[in-house]
């Protein structure tokens, strides 16, 4: 399934737009009446009443019309830029570029740049900038009598639009950047969240299958002998001694399944039922890769290093298993695991004889879907997810994850490094 498959469509929350803008109607009716009946400024004032009039009954139609709860990416576009027209036509009325509230013309986009896509954000972008360009050299004056007063030398003049467009263009660039990346981030932890509940469930059937396979025993060893005494008492009778046999070995298929299930509902995790040290759970992990992989492991540690158990953990576990997991997928042949502690610290360190991380990406380790530009071998590249999956887990559990390319080997180097004291909250 692609990514964003399911989520390609862009959206705004409805109620929290509308809030937005009733801010914005009742900021715009407050300037416009202290402006005019106490400050006694003179303007268009019936004017400003009625484009502030027409925008707080578009909010009426998204309230009571527009049945919604999320606009769309098109409907978004079309009451942005309503928005800016609005506000453009009141900031035309009242001075133009020299209204210190031509500011706000940046907002609509700004605020929508995170949350709508990249063609509405230039098109908001675009129109807010061309607005900016109009009140430049097309508009009222300023309320009166401040239109006799404030005069500006030109270069002054044309800096507030320059510096008007370039805050647009930065901040919605920042802001689209920001939210691709969230979206990203969010997408990720939604996957660990799945990934962890199916290892949960698994766990789960787990348990429930050696409990089969512990009350079904008795019942199907009775069949077993039952059947060996009917075989040896009816063995001149060919017939009846054929269906025994089948009968026999159907008892024995149903015994290797149940040893199965209870063995290895998730091949990897038959052990995660006690509590077990870091040197033991390594060795577990590394056992459980040895069945299925062709590579050679070497596991050194040192003979004092930390061996109180902690309490049995799936994220430690998975943590470990998916740096564990790269390292086998990458490797040319071999994996070197070495486990080092002393009375502070116990520190994991994973390295392989293959080609390491990618220059363009090692300084992004960590981060989910990530593909190097250049790649020699598209089969084994992944998205990062893994990596991500994996840190983040153990982060959790107070492990500091150190990525790098290995300086002794050709390949990746992982640290994974915990206090002792917070091995034990564990």
């Amino acid at each position: 399934m692609k990514f964003f498959e399911t989520s390609k469509f862009y959206t705004l929350k409805k109620s929290t737009y509308i809030s937005l803008r009733w801010i914005g109607i009742i900021g715009q009716l407050l300037s416009v009446y202290i402006v005019y009946f106490y400050y006694k400024f003179e303007f268009n004032f019936f004017i400003s009443n009625l484009v502030i009039f027409l925008g707080a009954l578009s909010n009426l139609y998204l309230i009571f019309v527009y049945q919604k709860t999320q606009l769309s990416d098109r409907s978004a576009l079309f009451f942005l830029l309503t928005d800016i027209t609005q506000l453009g036509i009141l900031i035309y009325l009242t001075g133009g570029i020299l209204n210190p509230f031509v500011i706000f013309l940046i907002i609509p986009s700004v605020f929508a740049s995170s949350n709508l896509g990249l063609r509405t954000n230039i098109l908001l972008v675009s129109t807010t900038i061309l607005v900016i360009i109009f009140l430049t050299f097309y508009s009222k004056d300023l309320p009166y009598p401040l239109n006799e007063h404030f005069h500006v030398d030109k270069h002054y003049y044309y800096s507030i639009p320059t510096a008007l467009i370039i805050a647009l263009v930065f901040l919605n660039y920042f802001a689209i950047i920001f939210g691709a990346e969230s979206r990203l981030r969010k997408e990720a932890l939604n996957k660990m969240e799945e990934v962890m509940a199916k290892e949960h469930e698994m766990l789960s059937l787990g348990g429930q299958a050696a409990a089969a396979a512990h009350s079904l025993g008795t019942p199907l060893s009775t069949i077993k002998i039952i059947t060996l005494e009917l075989s040896k008492q009816l063995k001149d009778n060919k017939d009846v001694i054929q269906d025994i046999e089948l009968l026999s070995s159907q008892v024995e298929r149903c015994n290797q399944i149940l040893k199965k299930l209870s063995l290895n509902p998730n091949e990897e995790d038959d052990f995660i039922d006690e509590d077990l040290s870091i040197r033991e759970y390594l060795k577990e992990i590394i056992s459980s890769f040895k069945e299925t992989s062709n590579n050679e492991f070497i596991f050194n540690f040192e003979q004092d290093s930390y061996s109180k158990k902690i309490t049995k953990s799936i994220e430690i576990v998975y943590g470990l298993r998916n740096f564990i997991g790269n390292a086998n997928k990458f490797c040319r042949k071999k994996i070197f695991i070495f486990l080092k502690s002393d009375n502070k610290f116990t520190e994991v360190v994973i390295e392989d004889d293959g080609d390491g991380y990618p220059s363009d990406i090692l300084s992004k380790i960590g981060e989910p879907y990530l593909k190097a530009f250049k790649s020699d071998n598209r089969t084994k590249d992944g998205l990062g997810l893994g990596i991500f999956i994996g840190k983040t887990l153990l982060e959790k559990n107070f492990a500091v994850i150190n990525c790098r390319n290995s300086k002794t080997r050709s390949g990746a180097e992982v640290s994974i490094k915990w206090n002792n004291k917070d091995l034990i909250k564990i």
